[in-house]
């Protein structure tokens, strides 16, 4: 008889993981026949196995299985991990992420937090991820107001040439765009006959019409119009608030026209230089997010795996819906799940 026809391997994207039902397993598309064993070698129940984790359910087999077993170090992943709707809602914990991330990275991974919150200062997040028990580290944060004030910075005299830059947003955006040297005036009518070169836009609690006004007419006088991020919401332990696109998207109407520079996800800046920090290609990242649009879209353009925690702002009938271009490699209903994903694609290498 001749040799039997071997199946194609599907692409890794070709499904969603049965970690939309909790179970925490790779793509459907990833999905292959288990060994009469049955289960994989990480001991949990029916869960299938990507191809090349080295457990009894995967392609690799027992030989591969053997392989990791034999394996005498921890395979180093570099995680990307947002913080609204992963790490935290609100002032509440996402159950079991920060102490998995700090097992993570006790084990040697390098964590580096991306997060498109525009509101605070990188150095307000030091206390409260301490405080959660997650690895923690100053030079490990990357924020889209610190990565909005880094790129006004790098190329000033064509963002701001006269190095005064007008606020529509928080507190911490301000601080940041000082810490580079730029001078952040308020949306008042002070701030206004300053002439500001450009608008800098992001979450704004304190949000009036007259701010908002003030914002529009700095547009009209010629100034940048720069926007840190678009996200529309963003998750609470109260449920899902207005983002700081919300207010680029009100500016835009106001002047009639798109922002001049996006800055946060899903554009590829804040990943690029969250790689960049720990001196690793980006690609090479595993990116842990809430956001099918943020999240997921810019691990897509930079090339890197990601993870879609279904703990944020995207549920399991929103994921399973995806359209291909926003389909993540991986989903985790919860950090149990995640854990699964990442030992195993710590097994694959």
């Amino acid at each position: 008889m001749g040799r039997r026809a071997r199946r194609s391997r599907p692409r890794p994207e070709a499904g969603l993981p049965a970690a939309v039902r909790g179970a925490g397993g790779p793509p459907a598309g990833q999905a292959r026949r288990r060994s009469d064993e049955g289960g994989c070698c990480h001991r949990r129940g029916p869960t299938r196995c990507p191809p090349g984790a080295g457990c009894r359910g995967s392609a690799s087999g027992r030989e591969g299985g053997a392989r990791s077993r034999r394996r005498p170090y921890h395979r180093l992943v570099l995680l990307i991990v947002d913080l609204d709707g992963v790490v935290y809602r609100g002032p509440q914990p996402v159950p079991g992420v920060a102490a998995l991330l700090a097992r993570r990275a006790a084990a040697g991974d390098a964590i580096v937090y991306a997060t498109n919150n525009s509101r605070s200062h990188r150095t307000d997040y030091l206390a409260r991820l301490a405080r959660l028990g997650a690895p923690v580290d100053p030079d490990r944060i990357v924020t889209a107001a610190r990565a909005t004030a880094l790129t006004l910075a790098a190329d000033r005299g064509h963002w701001c040439p006269n190095g005064r830059v007008m606020v529509l947003g928080g507190p911490g955006l301000a601080r940041e765009l000082r810490d580079v040297g730029l001078a952040a005036v308020a949306p008042t009518e002070r701030g206004l006959a300053q002439a500001p070169a450009a608008l800098v836009v992001g979450v704004d609690f304190a949000l009036s019409y007259r701010r908002l006004s003030i914002a529009a007419e700095a547009v009209r006088r010629g100034a940048c119009f720069v926007a840190t991020n678009r996200d529309h919401v963003f998750p609470t332990e109260h449920g899902l608030m207005a983002g700081a696109g919300t207010m680029v998207a009100a500016v835009a109407t106001a002047v009639g026209r798109d922002p001049d520079l996006v800055v946060g996800k899903p554009q590829p800046r804040l990943f690029e230089a969250a790689a960049a920090l720990v001196g690793r290609p980006v690609r090479e990242a595993v990116v842990v997010g809430d956001g099918l649009a943020t999240d997921i879209a810019a691990a897509r353009a930079v090339g890197a795996r990601s993870i879609l925690m279904l703990t944020g702002v995207t549920g399991p009938a929103e994921a399973a819906a995806a359209p291909p271009r926003l389909r993540p490699t991986f989903v985790a209903a919860d950090a149990e799940a995640l854990a699964a994903i990442l030992e195993r694609l710590e097994a694959a290498g």
